[in-house]
């Protein structure tokens, strides 16, 4: 049965205009569309240089908005990273049990202004037939540092990065950037570093079965923005879907990631438009006193240009 087909003419400035199938990336300088066409082929026929014209453009795009990220200001105020298995007394939650770059157990923690968010999404999930399983919350410096020099998930961006640039060994400029957008590679940005993020995956009461939207959870590929033109009909439904119900709550969807989702902090702001200061920086923190402590510089990248380079080598040499 042919369904959905992506008319891949190249990007087009959106304006006012209602078309009955779009997907719009909205958060850049441009409001870039491809039109979704109805009853033509799946989307398998864009050709692999159009895909990654759409990835090149799109990282490009969240590069902008990082930019205008950075200025934003930061008045931290505060509030207690608490527990949230603790608050989800009768709601059926899951957890993922993985380790965090394979070493780290995962800290299921989250700021106490927006934990009753949390909670009320998992609840209102449960009365929509839904399970909120949260895959990760909170992570200390040590554990975000170890997530962007983390062979899998480095050697996944490189090859990225290798695609991009046409087969040819990518410059550590272009690692860098797109670690930046994809593994936040510096406070400012790293939402879980500051306890105001979850990532999540959604699984159905009924039969345990995932919710499906397209990829699993960290899969990294042109697929992996929201609301990429290149999954299916109903797999961006299942994202869209998930997506109005934990913004109904306050949090807000991060573009590039279908699973990623924050609440309060400089981005947070940003995507909503407010230009009210974010009220969670980047912090450490100590589980068994509860204390925590800023960061002493929220701008300075996790792991240096130099290091990548070390790293860039060693995943081109394998």
């Amino acid at each position: 049965m042919l369904n959905r087909f992506i008319y891949l003419t190249g990007w087009k400035e959106w304006g006012k205009q209602e078309l009955p199938f779009k997907t719009k990336f909205t958060v850049g300088t441009k409001t870039k569309m491809l039109y979704v066409l109805k009853n033509l082929k799946e989307n398998d026929m864009a050709t692999e240089q159009e895909r990654i014209d759409y990835w090149s453009s799109y990282m490009d795009e969240m590069l902008e908005f990082q930019n205008r990220v950075m200025p934003h200001p930061v008045e931290e105020c505060g509030d207690p990273l608490l527990p949230i298995p603790d608050a989800m007394e009768g709601i059926e939650v899951l957890y993922s049990d993985t380790k965090l770059a394979g070493t780290f157990e995962r800290i299921y923690y989250i700021r106490s202004g927006i934990l009753d968010d949390l909670v009320a999404i998992a609840r209102e999930m449960n009365e929509r037939g839904w399970i909120l399983k949260i895959e990760d919350a909170y992570r200390s410096m040590e554990m975000q540092t170890a997530l962007v020099g983390n062979p899998g998930i480095f050697e996944q961006i490189v090859e990225k990065c290798k695609w991009e640039s046409g087969g040819e060994t990518p410059s550590v400029d272009l690692v860098s950037r797109r670690l930046r957008l994809l593994v936040a590679n510096c406070g400012k940005f790293g939402t879980h570093t500051q306890g105001c993020a979850v990532d999540i995956s959604v699984y159905n009461r009924n039969d345990g079965s995932e919710v499906w939207r397209g990829k699993p959870y960290l899969h990294m590929s042109e697929l992996t923005p929201m609301e990429s033109p290149f999954i299916s009909a109903d797999d961006l439904a299942n994202r869209l879907a998930i997506s109005e119900l934990v913004e109904s709550h306050g949090f807000i969807r991060y573009p590039a990631e279908f699973w990623h989702y924050n609440k309060g902090d400089v981005m947070h702001r940003q995507l909503t438009g407010s230009s009210e200061p974010g009220i969670y920086g980047s912090v450490h923190f100590n589980p068994e006193t509860g204390e925590t402590v800023p960061y002493d510089d929220i701008l300075a990248p996790l792991v240096p240009d130099e290091q990548l380079a070390i790293l860039l080598e060693a995943a081109m040499n394998k």
